[in-house]
């Protein structure tokens, strides 16, 4: 096909969508296109947007807990650990053994394709108990219990129990190169693993997109509204919780089996209580009753992280800037960037049907309104909470 017939082609589609609206159907193919195009980029950001969508999926399971089912949790990094250490001792010690069964060429993939298997069902195994021992606490309770045993798989680590997990140095993740019918390629080069991520990540997400939008989903919903109403319609409320953080604590292991072939090193660190929080500060940032907040709060947290570390004085203090952010959305944006951008959207649309009843006078005076109605609306809030902290004072 010529290019002028692509040109055309990609010029008929772009009116079509505008005509029409953005379908659902085209939204994903441009996506997937973009996830194509972006493993053309330099190779430090191809690595930067890999470990982009290894923490979108992290936060994503992890609002599975917090926002479809009302538990904030500071103990996913066990789970995550979980999955990046089942990855690397599978790794370390059965791939010898599988060469031998079907050959070397094929072996560091089919190693990596187990290991990710025998990963999971570790973090079944420590999510079931977890979990169920978990859910019997409430609110503040639960968030403690949490932070608790997860800081308790963090020392388990760190001592080394039986030699398995190499105590504060980790375990190194070599993922080698693989020979398929002649055809050589190295399952860690930054571009492959990109790929690969990709193909896992993507449908994970989308794993998690039905399950909050199923029947189950519902009754997470309701969990989070009213445990007890939910209770008096007859939901049992203390196994679907259950069952939420058996399913949330999963897709976290899928999340770290992919960290660990990123960062080529499972480490004792990726179960401490701050792996925990990058999933919470990521939620936050991008708003919690969004199914796209956390990955919307991901890429502000990572994308900003990475800006900052361009200038050694502002690297210093990242953790004051990543604050600023914090108090901003907190302050400002209290469904998260996500609930902003649909805010932002819903303004265009409303500006655009001024646009067309007036031109430009009509939008500008429709512009000038809205901002300022959104200013007045905010300081007279900000003064009621003031008039409302003194007289609880006094």
């Amino acid at each position: 096909m010529s290019s002028d017939g692509v040109t055309s082609r990609l010029g008929v589609f772009i009116h079509e969508a505008l005509r029409s609206g953005w379908t659902t159907e085209r939204l994903v193919l441009i996506g997937l296109l973009a996830v194509v195009l972006i493993g053309f980029a330099p190779s430090f950001q191809v690595y930067l947007f890999t470990e982009f969508l290894i923490v979108a999926l992290f936060a994503l399971g992890f609002n599975l807990l917090y926002g479809y089912t009302g538990l904030l949790s500071f103990g996913h990094a066990l789970f995550f650990a979980g999955g990046s250490y089942g990855l690397a001792i599978a790794l370390r010690d059965f791939q010898p053994v599988i060469a031998d069964l079907i050959g070397s060429g094929v072996a560091p993939l089919t190693t990596f394709v187990l290991g990710g298997v025998f990963a999971l069902a570790l973090v079944f195994v420590i999510a079931v108990p977890v979990g169920w021992l978990s859910v019997r606490l409430e609110e503040i309770y639960f968030a403690l219990i949490t932070l608790a045993i997860g800081m308790l798989g963090y020392s388990v680590i760190l001592q080394d129990p039986y030699g398995l997990t190499n105590g504060t140095d980790g375990i190194i993740v070599l993922l080698g190169t693989t020979e398929i019918a002649g055809f050589e390629f190295r399952l860690g080069d930054r571009r492959t693993y990109y790929y690969v991520t990709a193909a896992v990540v993507l449908p994970a997400m989308y794993g998690i997109w039905r399950v909050v939008n199923s029947p189950f989903g519902l009754i997470c919903r309701s969990i989070r509204e009213s445990p007890d109403r939910a209770a008096a319609l007859g939901v049992n409320v203390r196994f679907h919780q259950w069952m939420t953080f058996i399913m949330s604590a999963m897709f976290v292991g899928v999340a770290g089996v992919m960290m660990a072939g990123l960062a080529n090193v499972a480490s004792p660190y990726h179960s401490h209580w701050t792996e925990s929080a990058t999933a919470v500060v990521a939620t936050v940032i991008g708003g919690a009753t969004f199914f796209l907040g956390p990955v919307v709060g991901a890429f502000i947290y990572l994308y900003v992280r990475w800006g900052i570390s361009r200038f050694p004085a502002l690297e210093a203090h990242w953790e004051l800037f990543m604050g600023v952010i914090l108090v901003v959305v907190v302050l400002y944006f209290k469904t998260g960037a996500a609930g902003a951008l649909y805010l932002f959207r819903a303004w265009l649309a409303d500006l655009r049907d001024a646009y067309d009843r007036g031109g430009v006078s009509a939008a500008s005076a429709f512009a000038r309104d809205s901002i300022g109605t959104a200013i007045r609306e905010r300081l007279g809030s900000l003064r009621g909470s003031d008039v409302t902290d003194e007289g609880e004072t006094q």
